[in-house]
């Protein structure tokens, strides 16, 4: 049987996708055209058609997505594994309200397939820890995850 492929988000992943988590995002190298791959986890659904996640503004995933929009995100959410393709924008240079240099990258959802390999589903999603001060990691997650949810640029 194959997996479920749609072109927008289905109810438990979009809402499995309103918090923090690890993901995985991939973007086209602009020099060498490779595969290049960033874990993230400020992301989250605007809606069942669009993902809006923040990087460093001197990231190369900034470079990447001028030269060629396109991108995939591996998320392990919902029981599953999902790779979720689009074309990808800066959405904002810079996030007001933020701290750090942080841009706004917006991804139109072409297509979410699920990828779990048949007769599986995810027992456990990746789990990852903050190394650095945890009151300044939680407070500025705050800042990055609200201003991705209002869409706020500079």
């Amino acid at each position: 049987m194959a997996n479920r492929n749609e072109q927008y988000l289905l109810p438990d992943l979009f809402e499995a996708l309103q918090r923090e988590q690890f993901a995985i995002l991939s973007t086209v190298d602009a020099d060498t055209g490779a595969p290049f791959i960033n874990a993230i986890s400020w992301f989250f659904a605007a809606d069942e058609k669009t993902i809006r996640l923040a990087v460093d503004s001197r990231s190369r995933i900034i470079e990447n997505i001028n030269k060629n929009s396109l991108v995939s995100i591996a998320v392990f959410a919902a029981d599953s594994t999902y790779s979720i393709s689009g074309s990808a924008r800066i959405a904002a240079a810079r996030l007001e309200g933020v701290p750090l240099k942080v841009s706004m990258i917006e991804v139109g959802i072409k297509e979410v397939r699920d990828v779990m390999f048949y007769g599986s589903k995810m027992a456990a999603v990746p789990v990852y820890e903050k190394t650095y001060d945890l009151q300044a990691a939680e407070k500025l997650d705050r800042q990055v995850m609200t201003a991705l949810k209002k869409g706020v640029s500079s």
